[in-house]
């Protein structure tokens, strides 16, 4: 059936601000149906309040609407701009969720408007438990017994029915957030009361547990034809327990024998065509390892996260056919490279997903998995087995692993790795490999994990490999068949005593390089094609080597949190000016989430682990003009130096002045030749040595590793005794590890990005910070233009900009932090000599694109021929506010307190003509609870105290009731403000944890002492964010919060008054 011509505009909801469970692979979907939905005709508006994702950039859709995705402001869209049709399935949960209200509401019916795709009744049916429920029952298909619960107490009688163990799922929330597994009462009436408050219909299925069956997940595509085709089937390693965003995932399944591979595929299709699914699915199965037994997990309506992965993993477009499907169009109809979209794709190598979690930042969070998800990002690896496919996963993720073997279980006994690998962690596959070393039997390992003896007979396949490497020093044929296995260089290197370079030398010695394979989606049954390249070492080379003039862009890897979308950003915007100046464009990554990794993005695509070995190899194979490192974030400017030293040409920022801007005693003394100030300091090695500094400097100081990103394990310390606990327990520190010792400075913080072409400077806007320094500059409020420093201020920023700029030898981005203290005096906080978390927002917001114009002049094109005259152009008349998203709720363990460390996820955009309508959008946007009546409670350090008083007063006057703990409440009263008295959690009362599990409370406001760690203040900040609580640690925050509420509040008084 050809296209609808009774459409002409179509509205797209996106997923918003990256979180937890939902990142960027709806933006990756997003990106792609916005292009196909535009290529078949049609005028396309894009809601979503994201601005560090290439999905919201004015080319991708005709209009883009950054604003806060909640019914109010959509309906608003929706009105103005009157679509003819929505697409919901495309923004993840939120998306979904938001259409689903609309059509409640009876908006779209109001304005015309129809669903495209999926219909809202399927919608329903698929993400309504008890719905889903009666439909599976109906096909004779298997479902959990299990039962709706809308209170505590209901949940408790259906646990006793189907029997404990059970497990909990909250409807309509993502990610799983809110769920777990309860093995008695006690157990189920804490979490149940935690899900149905996270419940936005309060409902929560209680379910019989299938802990340690098989999971297995089909995505599935059908249009309206009903031609229904399975695109891949994906195995989990970990059984069911884990969420499926968290364990490692393999594709095509590799356990399943013929006849269970077919029952579910007929299975899944049979379940798509009774709800009518017209587009991409995700329908997941336990299937019981021991018998034919199997349950329905769950269908996803919409495309979902495991959509991205098996995108990628298939070459098969999933969201762009979804879209076109959507506006009428069959599988028939659609091409892929040259074959029609109703061919099941046929995979001829084996994908490995890796999950990527943030605990080697947040040491004191639990790294305990289960069925709430709590990975930031992931990897993916493509090998031809299973083992080279695994290990290439492991050196991708970045945590200092290159293989599967992890030095802190070395001397763990064997009683307590098996004790440890019973649940499952972030690390278990590390602690499976130390007992297979230890010589464990693999039948002990299975009874504790429940891992398929497949998957172990892999991972002892690796590790007894590794006794025949070291067996064989410098010998080739072992080293050849060690590198078909996917050992990495690096670990080869430490079994014979090499180094790195001494690997590469040896291997280039003697010819041992790999081939490149395509990824194309029918094994090579049509001739086609696809730019899209995995690395093997075996004897047919797939890609061809052009002859045109070629550039290499390293990708960001694995998002994590420092490190997110904004730099997939730049590198995908590195590309397209790259193709447009007339080079080949060749980008390295291996995230799966991402638009870098759609092989349609540049005109090749290595999918390919970001290490100095895997990217050379590369670089040997296409001889490329140039590599532009300084666009991946900290990933890619980390390869430039040992690129470097094997001779390749970077382009852009060099090595030199990277290490200018990166190592402190270089920076220091470019400082003192420009004669620019920065807060004192100084680099130790000894603990000794950083006592005597922060006894010189004068305490509160700031403490952090030198090299790092997102402020990983930064503290501001008070006193000597906690200085000392700080380089005794947070980080390794030693002669090649040094520690930063720096004054801090209570001051405004201040951010710019520029670009430097060697001559000239450009600073497109000058952004400020909204919480003082203290605040990790990722976890602030940011405001474009500045609002509160003077023009004398923004002139000194601009002189240093071009001082540092042409000082350090930057050709390309480069972000630089100021501190601007009461007296107006400016100093640099740090230089990085690369594209930054901001570039995307400041892009959006001054209508430069920055990354555009960097890559231009890192090809040669100075900023005056580009047309930039000026170091500073005129500020926008308009506001423009990012705000950061976090979620706490995901990670148990993880104190909320803002610090220099950073912890938010994820951002949001509000814009408007004054900045509190600004700040208002994007506080809604983020996601915060914005609420204009109830109970604030407050528990304020001594030093805050009166800082805070008048900030109180005005809640108070806008008619809050104030609540406080009793140090707090006494100087509240003697201020003539009424308030509350409430107990202290350490004097043994319950009345705050009550008080914030009722909902009884609006906001928390909580301040600490620098350096103090007060026990009541961590639980009533755990408590607060797991129930959702809109909860403060700094007081800036509370300033512009009142702003917006006294601008939105209407008060009383009386008649004379």
């Amino acid at each position: 059936m050809p296209r609808r011509k009774d459409i002409k505009k179509v509205l797209v909801i996106g997923s918003g601000p990256i979180v937890i469970g939902q990142a960027a692979e709806f933006d990756y979907a997003g990106t792609q149906a916005c292009l196909a939905l535009k290529e078949e005709g049609y005028e396309v508006i894009l809601a979503n309040s994201n601005p560090a994702t290439i999905m919201t950039d004015t080319h991708i859709a005709d209009k883009v609407y950054m604003e806060p995705l909640t019914l109010e402001y959509v309906a608003k869209i929706i009105r103005f701009e009157r679509p003819d049709a929505i697409v919901p399935g495309l923004g993840g949960q939120t998306g979904l969720n938001l259409a689903v209200q609309l059509a409640k509401k009876g908006i779209l019916k109001e304005c015309q408007v129809e669903i495209l795709g999926t219909s809202f009744e399927s919608i329903e049916r698929a993400e309504d438990r008890e719905l889903f429920k009666e439909l599976c029952e109906s096909l004779g298909e298997p479902v959990l017994p299990s039962h709706i619960a809308m209170s505590i107490e209901e949940a408790v009688a259906v646990a006793e029915e189907i029997g404990y163990p059970v497990v909990l799922r909250p409807a309509f929330t993502l990610g799983g957030t809110g769920g777990g597994f309860a093995d008695d009462e006690t157990e189920l009436r804490e979490m149940m009361r935690n899900a149905l408050s996270l419940s936005p219909v309060h409902q929560v299925l209680v379910e019989k547990s299938i802990k340690g069956y098989k999971e297995i997940e089909y995505e599935v595509m059908r249009d309206r034809n009903d031609t229904a085709i399975c695109i891949c089937c994906m195995e989990n390693i970990d059984p069911v327990g884990i969420h499926t965003g968290d364990s490692i995932v393999v594709a095509p399944s590799q356990t399943l024998t013929n006849k269970e591979f077919q029952m579910l595929r007929d299975s899944a299709l049979k379940i798509i065509r009774e709800l009518k699914i017209e587009g991409g699915c995700n329908v997941q199965f336990a299937l019981d390892p021991l018998s034919f037994k199997y349950y329905l997990i769950e269908v996803n309506p919409r495309v979902s996260r495991s959509s991205a992965l098996a995108s990628k993993a298939s070459g098969y477009p999933i969201a762009r056919v979804s879209a076109k499907i959507a506006v009428g169009l069959t599988l028939d109809e659609i091409r892929i490279a040259n074959t029609p979209a109703s061919f099941e794709p046929t995979l001829d190598y084996i994908v490995t997903k890796v999950a990527r979690f943030p605990f080697d930042k947040f040491s004191d969070a639990s790294n305990k998995l289960g069925t709430q998800m709590k990975a930031t990002g992931e990897v993916m690896s493509i090998g031809r087995t299973m083992e080279e496919s695994l290990l290439k996963a492991v050196r991708s993720l970045e945590t200092g692993v290159c293989h599967i073997y992890h030095k802190k279980f070395d001397k763990w006994s064997n009683d307590d790795l098996l004790a440890y690998i019973k649940g499952g962690t972030d690390d278990r596959l590390y602690a499976i490999g130390q007992l297979i070393r230890n010589g464990v039997d693999l039948a002990l390992i299975y009874d504790k994990t429940k891992i398929d003896m497949f998957f172990l007979e892999k991972f002892k396949n690796i590790v007894e490999f590794e006794n025949v490497v070291r067996a064989h020093p410098m010998d080739v044929e072992t080293l050849r068949a060690a590198k078909r296995m996917g050992f990495s260089d690096k670990y080869i290197g430490q079994l014979w005593g090499l180094s790195q370079n001494e690997m590469y030398r040896l291997r280039e010695k003697n010819n041992v390089f790999p081939v490149y394979k395509m990824i194309d989606t029918c094994a090579s049954e049509f001739a086609s094609y696809v730019p899209y390249f995995y690395s093997t070492y075996e004897e047919e080379n797939e890609s061809i080597v052009s002859g045109k003039e070629k550039i290499i862009v390293l990708g960001s890897g694995p998002i994590r949190i420092g490190q997110g979308v904004e730099f997939d950003y730049s590198t995908v915007h590195a590309v397209m000016t790259i193709k447009k100046a007339g080079y080949e464009a060749i980008i390295i990554n291996n995230n799966p989430e991402t638009v870098s990794t759609d092989y349609t993005t540049a005109d090749k695509l290595y999918f390919e682990p970001l290490t100095p070995e895997d990217v050379m190899n590369i670089i040997d194979f296409e001889k490329p003009d140039g590599v532009i490192a300084s666009l991946g974030g900290q990933t890619a400017i980390n390869l430039a130096q040992p690129l470097h030293d094997r001779g390749v040409k970077i382009i852009g920022t060099g090595c030199e002045a990277i290490d200018r801007a990166e190592n402190r005693d270089a920076f220091e003394k470019l400082l003192k030749e420009l004669n620019i100030p920065q807060p004192k300091g100084r680099a130790v090695t000894k603990i000794e040595d950083g006592l005597a500094a922060a006894n010189e400097i004068g305490y509160p100081v700031l403490v952090r590793p030198s090299f790092v990103l997102g402020g990983r394990a930064m503290q501001i310390v008070a006193n000597e005794s906690q200085l000392r606990r700080y380089l005794k327990s947070a980080v390794e520190i030693d002669e090649d590890k040094s520690v930063l010792v720096d004054k801090y400075i209570q001051g405004r913080e201040v951010e710019i990005d520029a670009i430097c072409d060697g001559r000239d400077v450009f600073v497109p806007g000058i952004m400020e910070l909204v919480e003082r320094t203290g605040v990790h500059s990722g976890d602030s409020i940011s405001v474009y233009p500045s609002f509160s420093i003077s023009d004398k201020v923004k002139g000194i920023i601009l002189q240093y900009a071009k001082k540092l700029g042409l000082g350090i030898g930057i050709v390309g981005l480069f972000n630089v932090q100021f501190i601007v203290d009461p007296e107006d005096n400016v100093s640099v906080i740090e230089v990085n000599p690369r594209s930054s978390r901001t570039v995307p927002f400041l892009s959006k917001a001054t209508g430069y694109s920055l990354a555009d114009i960097a890559t231009d002049v890192i090809l040669g094109l100075s900023l005056k021929e580009q047309g930039f005259f000026d170091i500073y152009p005129a500020e926008k008349e308009r506001w423009y506010v990012k705000a950061p998203v976090f979620s706490f709720n995901k990670i148990r363990g993880l104190d909320a307190y803002l610090t220099p460390e950073m912890k938010s996820t994820g951002e949001a955009i509000g814009y408007d003509r004054t900045m509190t309508r600004a700040l208002y959008k994007a506080l809604q946007a983020s996601g915060m609870k914005l609420q204009n009546y109830g109970t604030v409670l407050a528990t304020i350090a001594d030093r805050d105290k009166e800082e805070a008083l008048p900030l109180i007063r005005r809640f108070y006057r806008l008619g809050f009731n104030i609540e406080a703990t009793a140090g707090t409440a006494m100087f509240l009263k003697e201020n003539g403000i009424r308030t509350h008295v409430l107990g202290k959690i350490s004097d043994g009362s319950d009345e705050i944890p009550n008080a914030l599990r009722q909902g009884h409370i609006a906001y928390v406001i909580n301040t600490r002492d620098p350096g103090s760690n007060g026990r009541d203040g961590i639980k009533i900040r755990r408590i607060a964010t797991e129930h959702n609580v809109t909860l403060f640690t700094a007081l800036d925050t509370i300033r512009v919060l009142l702003d917006v509420l006294e601008e939105t509040t209407l008060t009383i008084s009386t008649i004379d008054a």
